[in-house]
């Protein structure tokens, strides 16, 4: 095996998710635009005694780092040896931007390289039990994703789009979000074209939705207090189950200077500027 490997792990983000069912297991279809910024973690991995993983950065507090980690857990599944992980969090957890599942992805990538293994289609089965993000975090490219988060489409590369990304402090378990949401029945994602511009990305978004805002704002009201404040941006919206929303803006100095009026309205908010990946 080789010595050592770094992996990043990107924010993901839910420019459009619509629920279209729920099956009789209990798990929600959805249908969904995600996107990846380029601000995220970081997963570096040596060789080591048994699995172990150490947990610093900014937002490190408050992280497991035992075997309920999905980073842990992704790798037991992989049936990794001897690897000694240091993830350094910059990503709030619990947030709607996928952070445990691009941790946990971005380990099975590392690892799959330092173990010569393909991420082949059992495997990516079986990481999927992890959660219903990871199969779309293991590649962080625009996707379209369906189902139960099985079904990826690779989609054209996005025109460049600067984002703002705003949590306002709070945890907002996904369980409780989809359990509140009343309609699981709707309509899926309109026809997704090839973007070329930033306004052709907001013209289609605008006849889109997040199906889970409304359960997730009656629960948590603060989410609607983002969403006040991210209003004058071209677009905004809630990603994933919340808490954290985005705003879309055509050029960086336009999302960093919102961003530097937001943090002095809200000092306790988390607030990030970023680019889309292409």
């Amino acid at each position: 095996m080789a010595l050592a490997a770094t992996e990043f792990a990107p924010a993901k983000v839910n420019l459009a998710l619509h629920v279209t069912g729920q099956r009789a297991d209990g798990y929600h279809l959805l249908d969904s635009l995600v996107a990846f910024a380029d601000l995220g973690d970081t997963l570096d991995i040596a060789a080591g005694e048994g699995l172990t993983l150490t947990v610093e950065g900014p937002r490190a507090a408050g992280v497991p780092v035992d075997g309920s980690n999905l980073v842990m857990r992704a790798l037991v599944l992989m049936g990794a040896q001897d690897m000694a992980m240091t993830l350094t969090k910059r990503l709030p957890a619990a947030a709607g931007i996928g952070g445990g599942s691009s941790d946990a992805a971005a380990a099975v990538r590392a690892a799959a390289r330092l173990m010569g293994r393909d991420l082949d289609a059992e495997l990516i089965a079986a990481l999927a039990g992890l959660g219903a993000d990871v199969p779309v975090c293991l590649t962080p490219q625009t996707q379209r994703m369906e189902g139960v988060g099985e079904r990826l489409t690779l989609l054209a590369p996005l025109p460049e789009i600067h984002v703002l990304l705003v949590n306002p402090g709070i945890h907002h378990p996904t369980p409780q979000v989809f359990k509140a949401l009343v309609q699981k029945e709707n309509a899926p994602l309109p026809a997704i074209p090839a973007f070329r511009t930033v306004d052709d990305v907001i013209g289609w978004l605008a006849a889109t939705r997040n199906d889970l805002e409304p359960p997730a704002i009656a629960g948590a009201p603060v989410i609607g207090e983002v969403l006040a404040a991210l209003r004058a941006a071209p677009f905004s919206r809630m990603s994933g189950s919340g808490a954290t929303c985005f705003a879309l803006f055509h050029t960086a100095a336009a999302a960093a200077s919102y961003g530097e009026a937001l943090r002095a309205r809200a000092p306790g908010w988390w607030v990030e500027a970023a680019k889309l990946l292409p």
